[in-house]
């Protein structure tokens, strides 16, 4: 009885031990015969829920694709073309700025061989692969794979042969895939558009209806509509009636337009509009034209006999009339309106919904047709409006700065997709500081433009907003070496698609850095742009960490890990942590995944996969994660003294900056008692 017992505890806590070892994928193996010459090696692969493993077709600069290696050394068979993998899924990753294709659940790949000999053969391989979940990435992983294949030799193709296998074999993939295409590009939809939100496009085009009555255009038609309604009108009831007529019939005209839009482009292609690049240079250069129109290079309006034959039908009274009104004043303020349209229009297509134009118009319209409505119910109210004046063109003028520094996001969605580098996070962020400088200035009369009226002072609540203006501006100049810039975080290219992706004088691997160089110790670089000092050799990092006497933070980190970038870009620059990892630890960076080859006295067996050796200094660092830790998963944060023992237990991915902070101040403090 008490070996059964120590048999079971030796059993759970060998189970504890390793439980942090993650193994999320496991592959099979299988041959799937063509001809009698021909056959597929098939690949399996089984992912556990909430991992995913990466394609085989990743673009530079990405996570580590999945790649096989097959032994062919008495050229026993002949591959046949790339190895095939199924269709996956493809989503922008906003940390790496790129398109990357990945699969969950369950991955097939297929290589076509041909044999060359009629012996029974066994085939051997490997396949190095990396996977993922929401909050951590493990290393590099290689695995071993094996086949037995036996057939009638056949002879070898030649390339031209090759090609026009692979041509017919993707045209019957791309026919029997249409419906299930069909199918995703539906999930896709469905997807994109609960992620917008109509509630939220609603809400965004009801503010921007209230925008709109602030232009020239359309708030000195209130009071003259308003009085139109209730001289003409044999009562107040009656007054009010029509009034709410006209309102509707404004609601009705644009949500019209909205419908237009969507019947014509149709679901599937606004969905595809978001990535396009043709779409998003073309509504960069229509946003051009809108903000030099708001800005006063000229105006945009549409023929006047449209007006003129609107009017006459305006004449006819009664409920046509009416409508015929409310048509008139969608086309008189057009060069007012059209823009602000325009825009929202733009914006709910390129959320990818059927309803998201409708929903934006009829957000837009009801914010246009209230006012008209409430001052005909009670006309006192007029009284309390501010008179026309000078102030309308600043509203007008502001928009147009708006509009500039929007139209520069189409611009970046193009250079991303077509990664042309020409838009990259620094210029981006430097054309958004111009834009919102230049509409400060303005803000404070330091720049007249064509239609604005003679300045003779700045009221209160232009300063105001000249005020937080030129803060937002100044926020974003440390963007320009690699802050975050949280707040406007959805509009400028990701932090990878810079030309200095991690800062300015940061080398996470070959040294550099903006401060004095002379005070870093040998084998230290410079993290910028919050300037930590890091070693990349642990050997080094810890004898340099008894120098000093700091504790010592290891930084199991990866050159491809997302959620390691997340904590580098959204935790470490808040200054309480950044003060402790500048000045009270000294960190050691060692990335698992790390490509350079070992130095030939440094390649030695790996104790966690007999037979195998490790080749890569990346390899050399998991496995010591592995082995000392228990766990190959990063990021992952260990405090140690100088004795290499735990402060206190380490922890992953930590989102939450004061929980993190926690983490060090305990680690520090702890270290100091000793």
């Amino acid at each position: 009885m008490k070996n059964v017992i120590f048999g079971i505890l030796a059993f759970l806590f060998s189970a504890n031990l390793n439980a942090q070892i993650h193994d999320p994928v496991s592959y099979t193996t299988s041959v799937e015969k063509i001809s009698d010459s021909d056959f597929y090696l098939i690949v399996t692969a089984n992912i556990d829920k909430g991992w995913h493993l990466y394609s085989q077709n990743v673009p530079e600069n990405g996570p580590i694709a999945t790649a096989f290696q097959f032994v062919n050394d008495n050229n026993q068979f002949q591959l046949v073309g790339k190895t095939e993998e199924g269709k996956g899924h493809t989503s922008f990753d906003k940390a790496f700025g790129m398109d990357i294709k990945y699969f969950e659940n369950t991955a097939t790949f297929k290589q076509h061989i041909r044999l060359l000999t009629n012996d029974k053969i066994d085939i051997i391989g490997e396949i190095e692969y990396m996977v993922c979940d929401d909050t951590q990435c493990l290393p590099p992983t290689y695995k071993d794979m094996s086949f037995s294949v036996q057939g009638i030799a056949g002879a070898m193709l030649s390339n031209t042969e090759i090609e026009k296998l692979n041509q017919k074999k993707e045209a019957t993939v791309e026919k029997k895939s249409e419906v299930k295409t069909e199918i995703k590009n539906k999930k896709e939809k469905k997807s994109k558009q609960e992620k917008k939100g109509l509630w939220t496009i609603f809400i965004i085009a009801f503010f921007s209806g209230f925008i709109a009555l602030l232009t020239p255009c359309v708030f000195p038609m209130i009071p003259m509509t308003v009085s139109f309604f209730t001289k003409q009108s044999k009562s107040k009831a009656a007054g009010i009636k029509n009034a709410i007529i006209y309102g509707l019939a404004i609601v009705v005209i644009y949500v019209f337009l909205g419908f237009v839009v969507s019947y014509f482009f149709g679901a599937d292609a606004l969905n595809a509009l978001a990535t396009n690049v043709w779409f998003n240079l073309a509504f960069f250069v229509l946003l051009i034209i809108f903000a030099a129109s708001f800005l006063g290079a000229f105006e945009i309006t549409l023929p006047s006999s449209w007006g003129t034959k609107i009017d006459k039908q305006a004449d006819r009274g009664g409920i046509v009339g009416i409508f015929f009104m409310a048509l008139a004043l969608a086309i008189v303020s057009f060069s007012c309106t059209g823009p602000i349209v325009g825009t929202l229009l733009v914006e709910a297509a390129s959320g990818g919904s059927y309803a998201g134009p409708i929903i934006g118009m009829l957000g837009f319209s009801l914010a246009i047709a209230l006012p008209f409505t409430l001052f005909a119910a009670f006309p006192g109210w007029m009284n309390s409006l501010p008179k026309s004046g000078g102030w309308l063109n600043t509203v007008k003028v502001v928009l147009g700065f708006l509009e500039l520094a929007l139209a520069f996001k189409f611009l970046s969605n193009a250079d991303l997709v077509l990664e042309l580098h020409w838009l990259e996070r620094e210029v981006f962020i430097a054309i958004w500081i111009a834009v919102f400088g230049a509409l400060a200035m303005y803000l404070f009369g330091k720049i007249q433009l064509p239609h604005d009226s003679p300045l003779t002072h700045i009221s209160v609540g232009r300063l105001s907003l000249g005020l937080v203006v030129m803060s937002f501006t100044l926020y974003m100049i440390p963007g320009l070496w690699g802050a975050p810039l949280n707040l406007i975080s959805a509009f400028p290219p990701p932090q990878h698609y810079a030309e200095s992706p991690y800062g300015v004088g940061y080398s996470r691997l070959g040294g550099g850095g903006t401060l004095s160089l002379s005070k870093i110790p040998e084998g230290a670089h410079l993290l910028a742009p919050h300037d930590i000092m890091s070693f990349d050799d642990y050997d080094v990092g810890l004898a340099y960490a008894k120098k000093v006497n700091k504790p010592v933070m290891i930084d199991f980190t990866g050159k491809a890990c997302v959620n390691c970038r997340k904590m580098e870009q959204n935790v470490w620059p808040k200054s309480k942590v950044l003060n402790i990892l500048k000045n009270d630890v000294i960190l050691i960076s060692l990335f698992v995944d790390d490509k350079r080859s070992l130095d030939e006295d440094e390649i030695v067996d790996s104790k966690l996969n007999p037979g195998k050796k490790l080749r890569y200094i990346g390899q050399k660092w998991s496995e010591m994660q592995a082995i000392k830790y228990g766990t190959n998963a990063q990021p992952y944060y260990v405090l140690m003294g100088h004795n290499e023992e735990n402060l206190l237990d380490p922890v992953g991915y930590t989102p939450d900056v004061d929980e993190y902070l926690a983490w060090l101040k305990k680690g520090v403090a702890k270290f100091e008692k000793h």
